[in-house]
């Protein structure tokens, strides 16, 4: 069997199993596993698999390959191919069973990182970059402390330390299993990879459900949320890789999905400073209910953001200084940009 063979067998048993771009999967566990770069892949597609020596430039990497000590020998496929080829049926098998491609690899990127990923975090998404593009957009003032609740891998957090530069940043879960994903995730590309950003910045996170665990005497100027907003009627109906995957503590926001916002609108105000403000990520259709939350507990200059598709994604609101939610004379308005 050829290498080009090997690929194309792993990605016909993707499709009959129903996988969803199971092509493009195929290819990523097949670089996996075996180590090979697209580009020499191509040079040896039509060579017999398991002869000679792997087919990589340097040294295999990835997911299911392990640094090699320095000064050993290129491993041949009479050593490697067959623990590489074990790996590949392995990760098939997975993705076969609808495991996400993420938690096979471990892996995803977010806002440019590659965040560290296992069924214990939700896996991060592109629409959540939203949210944080937004605060680094609004955000200007690195003198400040930001809460990210529901920080699950820490994805939110450390990319706000990594690309903002704010001097705390605090993440917050329920999950002690999620905390752990989010410190290896601060460790290995705050402390480690920008370990320069240290002089200037502080991550932290702490175990808590939602704001329960914190003083009253804990003041922040930002408060950022991605929590479960999906009803819970609305989860059965998901995708494989999402309703038996990823941790239903992370995605189900009760009978309407709603029940997060009410506790994060009535518990944030106590823990920002005067005209500090929150972002909430939203699900497409929650805009205007949520805005509706937010004013009712203190809140103004409500407003939707949109993602790239142009789709309700983040809310916004800030504290109220000065007077009383009672005392406006009119209702806000909860604009969308």
């Amino acid at each position: 069997m050829t290498w080009q063979e090997l690929l194309k067998s792993g990605q016909e048993r993707l499709k009959k199993a129903g996988v969803p771009e199971a092509e493009l999967d195929g290819w990523y566990l097949f670089e996996a596993a075996f180590g090979i770069s697209r580009a020499r892949y191509y040079l040896c597609a039509g060579e017999e698999a398991g002869t000679g020596e792997l087919p990589e430039t340097e040294e295999r990497t990835g997911a299911g390959a392990g640094e090699k000590p320095k000064g050993a020998e290129k491993e041949t496929c009479d050593t490697g191919f067959s623990s590489c080829l074990i790996k590949y049926e392995e990760f098939l098998f997975r993705r076969a069973g609808r495991e996400p491609l993420q938690q096979i690899l471990g892996v995803q990127e977010f806002m440019g990182l590659p965040f560290f990923v296992n069924r214990h975090v939700l896996i991060p998404r592109q629409d959540t970059e939203t949210l944080v593009e937004t605060v680094l957009r609004e955000q200007r003032e690195k003198e400040i402390s930001i809460l990210d609740l529901c920080t699950g891998s820490g994805c939110i957090a450390v990319s706000l330390a990594v690309l903002g530069g704010y001097a705390h940043v605090t993440g917050a879960d329920i999950s002690e299993e999620a905390l752990k994903v989010a410190r290896q995730n601060a460790k290995a590309l705050f402390h480690e990879r920008f370990s320069d950003r240290r002089e200037k910045t502080e991550i932290e996170f702490r175990k808590s459900d939602l704001l329960t665990e914190f003083g009253m005497e804990e003041q922040f100027q930002v408060i950022v949320s991605n929590p479960p907003y999906i009803p819970t009627a609305v989860i059965e109906g998901l995708e494989p890789e999402v309703r038996e995957f990823e941790p239903r503590l992370a995605l189900d926001g009760e009978e309407d999905g709603l029940s997060f916002y009410r506790r994060l609108s009535e518990e944030c105000g106590a823990h920002l400073s005067e005209g500090g403000c929150v972002y909430f990520e939203i699900g497409y259709d929650q805009g205007e209910a949520v805005c509706e939350l937010l004013r009712a507990h203190g809140f103004t200059d409500t407003r939707v953001i949109q993602d790239l598709a142009g789709k309700d994604r983040v809310v916004f609101g800030r504290k109220r200084t000065g007077r009383l939610p009672q005392e406006n004379e009119e209702e806000e308005a909860c604009l969308t940009v």
